[in-house]
């Protein structure tokens, strides 16, 4: 037999009395907060709420304290400590306190991020009814990242307010248990985990590499139907021999921050697979050297030691994407919830509606339109970013 929860203990009551404002800045140094908290020390005194921050070596520490009486200012060499009467007003968790907001993590990216383009994003922020409550960087390089935690405003508004403002890549995720849980990370293949276009590098050898690249601009922008327009470049190949496969395959490219977002989620225990409408003959023994848990992509028709121009079984379309996504989620256990994927192409589309968190790399205007959060960045482990992962804690993990 099960052995009963037990009722968790009584709720604390808040201290009363007089409630007062620490905010100390200066040159940080260790023990500042030591030196504060054992100043301000008595009896009754009560500490609140403690928020600090260190910029460039500049510290800011902000304390709430209530005490039986009013606290002064205490002397710490080096630093400005000032105090002042706080508002008396219910706290979080208290009785009387209203609700807590909805809050949301806003990432924004950019090479660099200017003030300008910081500031637009503050402004629309305002303009969905949310407030700015915390800012934290989250990489100086190869591109800037911040996340801000902001209070109010809802999730669709939030999205659509930041996603006209120019200059950076601006993402936005409820403040959820969901972004930290394991998750199922699914990726396309061709532009987004590798450079370039293995078609198109297939289609050199049969000398149609001009024409297969115009059908696949057009294709990826959503102007063709995908599977009609798949294998009329496919028809272009007919007469390739085989081993162009594996001359392609030597030849191609991560995208810069591929691996280092492979092995960083990887570390965090989720599940990695691509989905292409590319060709399993590539995709299969790119995702085997990657350790990657699932793949899935079309495959090329091969008789005599050639490529005929055809395609075996069904296309791994726009559905077929969405569908692998669904397939993968179900296999490894996880809610399509807690599921992210990655595109360029408007095949790509379904895919990045049905996961958790939809994210556009370098994609068409369309695309990048539709997605939950999109990067203009030649950088994939950018997405780390946009999962609330520093540079510096992929850095120390590293190491």
């Amino acid at each position: 037999m099960l052995e009963h929860e037990l009722p968790p203990p009584p709720l604390a009551t808040t201290p009363k009395g007089i409630r007062q404002l620490v905010t100390v800045t200066g040159r940080d140094r260790p023990g500042v907060t030591a030196d504060l908290l054992a100043a301000l020390a008595g009896p009754g005194v009560a500490l609140l709420d403690a928020e600090q921050v260190v910029v460039d070596g500049r510290l800011v520490l902000s304390l709430l304290v209530a005490s039986p009486a009013a606290l002064v200012p205490p002397v710490i060499e080096g630093l400005d400590v000032e105090l002042r009467p706080a508002g008396t007003e219910p706290l979080p968790g208290e009785p009387g306190a209203p609700d807590p907001p909805a809050r949301h993590h806003v990432t924004l990216l950019g090479a660099p991020v200017t003030p300008d383009a910081f500031g637009r994003v503050a402004t629309a922020v305002a303009a969905c009814g949310a407030n700015i409550e915390r800012i934290g960087r989250l990489a100086a390089w190869p591109v800037a990242a911040y996340e801000l935690l902001v209070a109010g405003g809802e999730t669709d508004a939030l999205r659509r307010g930041l996603a006209g403002v120019d200059g950076v890549d601006v993402a936005v995720s409820p403040a959820s248990l969901l972004r930290r849980a394991k998750r199922l990370l699914v990726m396309d293949v061709d532009s987004t985990l590798v450079q370039g276009e293995v078609i198109e590098m297939l289609a050199a050898y049969a000398g149609a590499g001009e024409r297969v690249a115009a059908i696949t601009r057009r294709a990826m922008a959503g102007e063709l139907d995908f599977e009609a327009s798949l294998r009329e470049r496919v028809s272009q190949l007919a007469g390739v021999p085989e081993s162009a496969l594996a001359d392609v395959r030597a030849a191609l490219r991560l995208t810069p921050g591929a691996r280092t977002l492979v092995r960083t989620v990887q570390r965090l225990g989720y599940t990695v697979g691509v989905v292409s409408g590319g060709f399993t003959q590539v995709v299969e023994p790119l995702a085997a050297e990657l350790g990657l848990d699932f793949a899935a992509a079309n495959v090329l028709e091969v008789e005599g030691g050639v490529l005929t121009g055809q395609l075996v079984g069904p296309v791994v379309d726009r559905a077929g994407k969405a569908a692998a996504l669904t397939r993968f989620a179900a296999e490894a256990g996880i809610p399509l919830e807690q599921t992210v994927a990655v595109g360029d192409g408007a095949n790509d589309l379904e895919m990045l509606a049905r996961a958790g968190l939809g994210i556009a790399f370098n994609a068409a205007p369309a695309v990048a339109a539709a997605a939950d959060a999109r990067l203009s960045v030649p950088y994939l482990d950018a997405v780390l970013f946009l999962l609330g992962i520093s540079r510096d804690e992929v850095v120390a993990a590293d190491r």
